[in-house]
């Protein structure tokens, strides 16, 4: 009977594990976004050479997707950045013997939010787009 789970604040190596599986689905949440990012900032550039293969007129400014392309690999960076943290300092409870309490949703709730709102101000702008 003296195994980690069933002595209180002991850590057992399930949430070590669960803590990383965390961690990873964190990290590659961002460089979805920053990968994603990339995409949405080259995607004006690809409108430019796309007018211009059609034989239109001289290409018009795209900022907006480089704009947001950049955003969304901010965004990426900063939930990188803050996963980092939050997984260093979970181990860290840990380690010390502490109970890895469950964080607040807050971080997950903004990304989803952030994320309806870039693609909302997409649709918007590729609506503008192909009516000009």
């Amino acid at each position: 009977m003296d195994s980690a789970a069933e002595l209180p604040g002991k850590a057992d190596l399930r949430d070590y594990l669960a803590i990383e599986r965390t961690f990873l689905a964190w990290i590659r949440t961002g460089l979805a976004l920053m990968g994603f990012g990339f995409v949405v900032a080259r995607f004006g550039l690809f409108l430019s050479e796309f007018q211009l293969l059609q034989g239109g007129p001289a290409a018009q400014s795209h900022r907006f997707s480089l704009w947001a392309g950049t955003a969304l690999i901010a965004a990426g960076i900063g939930v990188n950045l803050y996963s980092a943290w939050s997984h260093v300092h979970l181990v860290a409870e840990l380690n010390r013997g502490g109970i890895a309490r469950p964080r607040s949703p807050k971080l997950a709730v903004m990304v989803a939010v952030f994320l309806a709102l870039v693609g909302l101000a997409m649709a918007i702008y590729l609506t503008l787009i192909r009516e000009s």
